[in-house]
C-alpha cells in the first residue's frame, strides 16, 4: 500500500528531483521491452479449463497491473475462494533477459506520479495483468476457509480464466460481489482477533491545497471493500505459508515484535496526539481500539508503521519457525508477482507441492538468494517512500516560516530531540536541551525548504 497519494500532481518538481536522487528507472532497456513483446505472444497450453468460473477483480479504479482475481463458492459449512494469481512464470524463463531485469529491480517502486514497474507494461499491465478484455493464464489457489477462519489449501492449478468485470474500490456494490465476500473477509478477520494479530492496515496520506492554496496532508482511511480484499489476500498467503512448511520448504516473510524502545517512542507519539493508551495495553490491543476516520488516530497509525522494525524475507531452516509478528503466525508472499520477484517462486513452490510433485532445483536455489535481493529492493524502495512522506511533510509546512507548533518528544538522540508536532502528522529533529521523552515544548518553524526536503525547528521558552 502507499502511504502517500498526489492527484493534483502538487510535488511534481520534488518528486522529480527524488526519481533522480534514487535512480528511479523511468523505462527499461530495450532488449527487455523487445521479449517482453515475444513473451507476451506465449499462449498457454498448461492449463486448465476455468472459462466457466465467474471471477472479478477488485482494485483502485485506474489500476491495470493486476495480480489477483477470484471466485467463491459454498461447501456446506465452508466457503471455497478461487483465488486467481497473473501466471508470470509462464511468461518468464529462468535467465531470460525479463527475468534479469526483475532480479535487478525486486518490486515496482511506487511514486504518487506513477511507478517503475518490476516488469515492462506488455506484461505487467497486458498479456499478464487479469484484466478483463480476454482469457488469461493463471494459477488458481483453491483455498478452504472454515467457520473459524482457519484457511487449508484445496488445490493449486494452473488454469485459463477470464475475469468478468473490473471492480473499483471506490464504486464497487456489494450486488457486484460473489456472494460470500463479506462473510469470508469475516471468518478471516475473527481468527486474526483469535491469534490476537496487530495487522492494521492505516490509512493514506493525499496531497491537498487548503482554502489559502496552502499545502495539506489529508487522511484517507481504507474503504471496507479494501479491507475485505485484503483478507482474502491474507488467508491465501497464511494458507500457501502453512503447505511450504508442511514440506520443509519455502521462503517466509518474517517480523519481529516492536522492541521495547520502539514501543516507549511511540507511547510519546500517542501522548502528542492527545491519545489514552493505558500502561497494562500491549501496542497490537491499543492498535485494535483505533479508527483510521479519525484524524488523531489515523496519524498514530502512520507513525506506527513508520516507527516499525519492518519485515524481510527468510527461506526454510529446520527446526526454526518462521515467524510474523504482525500477523501472529508463518506467512508467505504469494500473490502480488506483477510486484514482487519473490511471490513468483513461491507460486511455483506451492504449484508443484499440491500436485505431489517435488520443487524444481532452480526454485529451491533462489529461496537462499532471494532474501538479500529483495532485502535490497525493498530498502530502496522503503528509502523512496520515506524520502516522499518528508517531502510532502516539508511542502505541508512551506511558507510558514516563523509559525510557533506544540510539540512532544518522543526520543533523544545524537542529532537532538525527535518531535511529532501536535496539530499535524509531522515528525522532526530539533536542538532541545535538557528535555526527556514525554516533554511537551513549543517550537519554531525556521526552515522549511521542499527542494532540500529540509526541516528546522528552534525550540522556544
Amino acid at each position: 500500500m502507499k502511504m502517500l497519494r498526489d492527484p493534483q500532481c502538487l510535488l511534481a518538481d520534488g518528486l522529480a528531483q527524488l526519481r533522480q536522487q534514487f535512480q528511479v528507472p523511468a523505462s527499461f532497456p530495450p532488449a527487455v521491452l523487445a521479449a517482453a513483446e515475444v513473451a507476451a505472444q506465449r499462449q498457454p497450453t498448461d492449463h486448465a479449463d476455468w472459462l466457466d468460473r465467474a471471477f472479478v477483480t477488485l482494485d483502485p479504479a485506474g489500476s491495470t497491473d493486476l495480480d489477483q482475481a477470484f471466485a467463491i463458492e459454498s461447501a456446506e459449512a465452508d466457503w471455497l475462494l478461487h483465488y486467481a494469481i497473473a501466471d508470470v512464470g509462464w511468461f518468464v524463463t529462468h535467465d531470460d533477459p525479463l527475468d534479469r531485469e526483475a532480479w535487478a529491480r525486486g518490486v515496482t517502486t511506487y511514486l504518487p506520479d506513477g511507478k517503475a514497474g518490476l516488469y515492462p507494461p506488455a506484461l505487467a499491465e497486458g498479456a499478464a495483468s487479469l484484466l478483463p478484455d480476454g482469457p488469461r493464464p493463471a494459477v488458481v489457489f483453491t483455498v478452504r476457509v472454515r467457520p473459524d477462519g482457519v484457511a487449508i489449501i484445496d488445490g493449486v492449478t494452473r488454469a485459463v480464466i477470464r475475469s468478468r468485470a473490473k471492480l473499483a474500490y471506490e464504486t464497487v456494490r456489494e450486488a457486484d460481489l460473489p456472494p460470500g465476500f463479506a462473510e469470508v473477509a469475516a471468518r478471516i478477520g475473527a481468527a486474526e482477533l483469535r491469534r490476537a494479530a496487530a495487522r492494521v492496515d492505516p490509512p493514506e496520506q493525499e496531497v491537498d491545497r487548503d482554502a489559502l492554496g496552502r499545502f495539506e496532508l489529508r487522511l484517507r482511511p481504507l474503504l471496507p471493500s479494501e479491507t475485505h480484499n485484503a483478507a482474502l489476500s491474507l488467508a491465501c498467503n497464511l494458507a500457501v505459508a502453512d503447505l511450504l512448511l508442511a514440506h520443509r520448504t519455502g521462503l517466509f516473510r518474517v517480523m519481529a515484535s516492536p522492541d521495547a524502545w520502539a514501543e516507549a517512542r511511540l507511547r510519546q507519539t500517542a501522548r502528542a496526539f492527545g491519545l489514552i493508551w493505558p500502561d497494562q495495553a500491549t501496542l497490537a490491543q491499543f492498535e485494535r481500539q483505533l479508527d483510521p476516520r479519525d484524524p488523531r488516530h489515523g496519524a498514530f497509525m502512520l507513525a506506527v508503521r513508520r516507527a516499525g522494525q519492518g519485515a524481510s524475507y527468510a527461506p526454510y531452516a529446520a527446526e526454526q519457525l518462521p515467524w510474523h509478528a504482525a500477523i501472529a503466525a508463518p506467512y508467505a508472499h504469494a500473490t502480488a508477482p506483477l510486484r514482487r520477484l519473490a511471490d513468483r517462486y513461491v507460486i511455483e513452490a506451492a504449484l508443484a507441492l499440491a500436485n505431489g510433485r517435488p520443487v524444481p532445483e532452480q526454485i529451491s536455489a533462489a529461496f537462499g538468494r532471494l532474501p538479500t535481493t529483495m532485502q535490497r529492493a525493498e530498502a530502496r524502495a522503503g528509502q523512496v517512500e520515506r524520502a516522499v512522506v518528508d517531502l510532502a511533510e516539508v511542502a505541508l509546512l512551506a511558507g510558514r516560516e516563523g509559525e510557533v507548533f506544540e510539540a512532544v518528544v518522543t526520543d533523544l538522540g545524537e542529532a537532538g530531540a525527535r518531535i511529532q508536532l501536535c496539530a499535524a502528522p509531522v515528525v522532526a529533529r530539533t536542538a532541545a536541551n535538557e528535555v526527556v521523552p514525554g516533554d511537551r515544548i513549543r517550537v519554531r518553524l525556521e526552515a522549511a525548504d521542499p527542494a532540500r526536503r529540509l526541516l528546522r525547528f528552534a525550540r522556544i521558552g
